[in-house]
């Protein structure tokens, strides 16, 4: 997750339902587009037991194509996974805890809403990313808050830590966030949820992310 103000990248997020038989072989041939740079497996309200399976078919998928493995709110299964990080909402634990539980390679990511002092506040933690968003209307979650433009653009000039945006975003409206020089986009529903195959639906960001 290292910075770089001029590309943008994907950050590949999944529904938070999956089969997951049907769900590893279309993440494969998403990422065989080489277009996602990376991966986070978001499951709500989902037994552990599933959680563990889908990560043991997911993770391998992941290693083969060089995308990191990032797990959703659940530090305990990231580190019995060896997950290659873990994504911390405000009320999903410590970032010192993830840290000094998953060592100095893993990738921290930190839920910072709309707000720079909780991103200041993560990145003095030494979280890897921050997380702003929703920047559009969104089915995916309830959002916390509207992020606006502005906060990736005070980031952006304010700190090396990258940042990723989320919320509501796809081909048609991530042109602001990327010339505003957010680092990674993160996309859902835009893929999941695309009439098109999402091998297909990835690919509609293909000349937006030069």
């Amino acid at each position: 997750m290292s910075k770089n103000k001029s590309l943008t990248k994907l950050y590949l997020i999944s529904p938070s339902e999956i089969i997951v038989n049907e769900f590893e072989k279309s993440l494969e041939l998403v990422l065989k587009t080489g277009l996602v740079s990376c991966f986070q497996l978001r499951l709500k309200n989902i037994e552990d037991d599933f959680i563990i399976s889908a990560s043991k078919k997911l993770i391998p998928i992941c290693k083969k194509y060089n995308v990191p493995f990032i797990l959703n709110d659940r530090l305990d299964l990231a580190n019995k996974m060896n997950a290659d990080g873990v994504h911390l909402g405000e009320s999903d634990g410590s970032i010192l805890e993830a840290r000094k539980l998953l060592g100095t390679k893993a990738i921290i990511g930190a839920s910072c809403y709309n707000s720079k002092h909780l991103a200041m506040e993560a990145a003095e933690k030494w979280a890897d990313y921050v997380a702003f968003g929703a920047f559009f209307e969104t089915t995916t979650k309830q959002p916390k808050s509207k992020a606006e433009l502005s906060t990736v653009e005070d980031w952006v000039y304010i700190s090396q830590i990258p940042c990723v945006a989320i919320g509501g975003i796809n081909a048609l409206n991530c042109h602001g966030l990327v010339n505003a020089g957010v680092d990674f986009i993160a996309v859902i529903g835009c893929i999941w949820n695309n009439k098109e195959q999402p091998e297909i639906a990835i690919k509609q960001f293909e000349n937006i992310l030069i």
